[in-house]
């Protein structure tokens, strides 16, 4: 069977989950393959979910008779107000012309981070809080394996599953139920016994399906987030992305394999 190229139409289709199952796993196979066109992915999925979060109630409004065509051009230089639509409208481009810029409407706040990308920030997040607590850095030890497992399945009405890295080099040592925007997610921690510290974050995700991994970085912490089978993961540490990758890979392929066991 002959491949046929991946192409940017394939990609557009796949941010908006109009491929058929076959051509969306093909996509996936090559944005794994692919980190940069990966990162360029997410970007667009990023700029789809703002604009869904800032505009989707008015976009299931129906089509006002103001902005009715024929009726618009027989009005067109009558004075009249702005309407929702047409400050929609307006701000859908300024919006558009802001994120290629890497900021949009100065002096405004930009919106919050959604789908893949929300994953990895949260992920970051618990690192900056848990990563470097010698005292209480979990809440449940891994010697409560069992009752981590079943604490989590409760708390995020989902079962996730614990990988073990010992044989990348790290010990798990717990986890704890943590906060976000989307409701709880699960942190686990491993660690080396020489300081350097991995921690995986997942919750569950509403609407987005399924995307490849993506590396993200904050500072001198490197990440990798992707989406599987309902789950948001994301894994940080303060390593070489390089590194970081091999054990993403090695986490993703356990939990795979557990799924599908």
């Amino acid at each position: 069977m002959t491949f046929r190229p991946i192409t940017e139409d394939d990609l557009n289709g796949f941010v908006d989950q109009r491929l058929d199952a076959v051509r969306h796993a093909e996509v996936i196979a090559y944005l794994d393959s692919h980190p940069d066109v990966a990162r360029r992915v997410a970007g667009y999925r990023q700029q789809r979910d703002q604009l869904r979060a800032a505009f989707g109630s008015i976009a299931e409004e129906p089509i006002p008779p103001e902005l009715d065509l024929s009726r618009m051009i027989a009005e067109r230089r009558a004075p009249r107000p702005a309407s929702r639509w047409s400050m929609a409208i307006a701000a859908t481009v300024l919006l558009t012309v802001g994120v290629a810029g890497g900021w949009f409407a100065h002096g405004m706040a930009p919106l919050a981070a959604t789908g893949v990308q929300a994953v990895a920030q949260e992920a970051f997040a618990s690192y900056r809080v848990f990563g470097p607590d010698r005292i209480r850095p979990v809440e449940i030890r891994a010697t409560d394996h069992d009752a981590l497992v079943a604490w989590t399945a409760a708390q995020l009405s989902h079962p996730v599953a614990i990988p073990d890295l010992a044989a990348s080099g790290y010990r798990f040592m717990g986890g704890r139920v943590v906060p976000t925007r989307q409701g709880p997610a699960v942190m686990f921690m491993y660690d080396d016994d020489n300081g350097t510290r991995v921690v995986m974050h997942a919750r569950p995700m509403k609407t987005q399906s399924d995307m490849p991994m993506s590396p993200y970085s904050e500072g001198k912490v490197n990440g990798y987030a992707w989406i599987d089978g309902g789950l948001g993961y994301s894994l940080v540490a303060p390593m070489e992305p390089a590194a970081l990758h091999a054990i993403a890979d090695e986490v993703r392929r356990q939990l795979t394999s557990k799924a599908v066991g």
